[in-house]
């Protein structure tokens, strides 16, 4: 628990800005507290939004979380390896639940087997954390100015060039991608037929497309022990 303090302060401050956008989305307070309670992913549920503020179809949202998140799969791989094999399936349900960037990244820097009550521990903070700025981002978004939330809703902003700009200075390759990534993105945006194609679903296609040319131009090479 005291490892996840820094994680849980972080997802206050980021979960803020989900709960004042969630609020003009459309749901209500508890919508988007359970919401952030269930999911636990800031990237899948910022594209939620986009999908629920457009009346998009379930099968649109579950395509485009499963896309978004399936980076939480591999992780949850990976950390099952670091847990007792004897240790019962309930643990690594669990476990999987909160395994989210940051907490696998703190499980994953444990020196031998990993605890399953390790991650509980900062599972529970940084939870606690992210759905708590949730609610007071919602309760705020419903009493605050407009001016005062439309600079709140900067922070969203603010925590993606955050997460790209420090690998990009030094990656060339990463610094082509999300420049593509934008330039495909501001096409989708203004260009006539796909700008009518709907948030959750230009999402997908701009993913998968963008991530799959990358893979075949400069793939990962891995080295053989």
């Amino acid at each position: 628990m005291r490892d996840g303090i820094p994680i849980m302060l972080g997802y206050l401050a980021v979960s803020f800005s989900f709960g004042i956008m969630a609020l003009k989305a459309g749901l209500t307070t508890f919508q988007a507290v359970l919401m952030s309670l269930l999911n636990l992913t800031s990237a899948g549920q910022f594209a939620s939004l986009s999908v629920i503020a457009g009346l998009g179809g379930y099968a649109e949202l579950a395509l485009s979380q499963m896309i978004i998140n399936l980076r939480y799969c591999l992780m949850s791989c990976s950390l099952s390896q670091k847990i007792d094999p004897q240790a019962p399936f309930f643990h690594r349900f669990l476990v999987a639940y909160g395994n989210t960037d940051e907490v696998f990244a703190l499980s994953s820097a444990v020196k031998g087997p990993l605890s399953p009550f390790y991650s509980y521990g900062a599972i529970l903070v940084a939870v606690a954390g992210w759905t708590a700025g949730t609610f007071l981002g919602a309760v705020a978004g419903s009493i605050l100015p407009a001016r005062v939330l439309s600079a709140l809703g900067v922070a969203l902003y603010a925590m993606f060039i955050a997460i790209i700009v420090p690998p990009s200075r030094e990656s060339k390759v990463l610094r082509v991608l999300i420049l593509a990534a934008m330039a495909v993105s501001t096409v989708f945006t203004f260009a006539p037929l796909l700008r009518d194609i709907s948030g959750g679903i230009r999402v997908i296609i701009l993913t998968v497309a963008v991530a799959a040319v990358a893979a075949w131009a400069a793939p990962v090479k891995e080295e053989m022990p």
